[in-house]
């Protein structure tokens, strides 16, 4: 039964029991990890020593385990609490842009396949939250770093359908199904926002650049995010809880 020493962001916990949790964390060489972490509620010197006193939501710490082959649990024996992100528990709405990512990365990532980039991506997006002038450009970058390294990187360059490049033109449609822009005219009813949809050029821009938005307006970053969520949704073929509010926030 192999050991694992690595350092992991909490995504997911539920209580097991008056003293016990389930956690899923992203770990940054083991990928997601699923694990019973027993005894990590206790509030006896030796579990808090071993726990830190529980392992809490969107936490990040060095954690120690071992993962049985034998079933889809590890069984996590030590949790040391480095980076607690205060500032998600002192503002909303970076609380749901965290929850969010969460659920994106829970949704994506397979169990026990590591990809430092993703986590990488998750630790940066966590610690710009504490910046909120930052925060709706950092998550156009986690969505667009999730997606480009678990294979779903949005074509932009070129029609979908064509194979030709894009023209300049005011706005393209985005088909899901294809995961990119065409100029073509695509089938579809929308039924339940499941595309094909309409975007403008601006908006693809945004997401062109990503990095720096100081050269796309304010509205045109959300509505990327905004794109970036349904092709999400269409990807997974289900909505996640959190999706709404990146949905419907004018403002992050």
């Amino acid at each position: 039964m192999p050991r694992f020493k690595d350092q992991a962001i909490c995504i997911r916990h539920f209580e097991w029991s008056e003293t016990s949790q389930i956690v899923a964390l992203l770990t940054q060489e083991h990928g997601k990890v699923r694990g019973l972490a027993k005894g990590s509620k206790r509030t006896s010197p030796s579990a808090v020593a071993r726990f830190s006193g529980g392992i809490e939501l969107l936490t990040r710490g060095e954690a120690v385990g071992v993962i049985k082959p034998t079933t889809d649990l590890a069984t996590l024996t030590e949790w040391d609490l480095q980076n607690p992100y205060h500032h998600l528990r002192k503002n909303l709405v970076a609380q749901r842009c965290a929850m969010y990512a969460a659920d994106l990365t829970n949704a994506f990532v397979a169990d026990h396949d590591p990809n430092q980039a993703i986590f990488n991506a998750m630790a940066e997006f966590l610690q710009t939250l504490a910046r909120p002038p930052e925060r709706a450009q950092a998550l156009l970058r986690f969505q667009w770093s999730l997606l480009d390294e678990c294979g779903y990187q949005p074509e932009l360059d070129r029609d979908v359908r064509s194979g030709q490049s894009l023209p300049a033109t005011a706005s393209y449609t985005f088909d899901p199904q294809a995961g990119g822009l065409t100029t073509a005219e695509v089938a579809g009813t929308d039924h339940a926002g499941a595309g094909p949809w309409r975007v403008r050029r601006e908006t693809v821009e945004a997401l062109r650049i990503k990095v720096d938005d100081h050269l796309s307006s304010p509205q045109a970053i959300v509505r990327a995010n905004r794109l970036l969520c349904v092709y999400a949704r269409s990807i997974l073929d289900r909505p996640l809880p959190t999706m709404d509010f990146v949905l419907t926030s004018d403002k992050m």
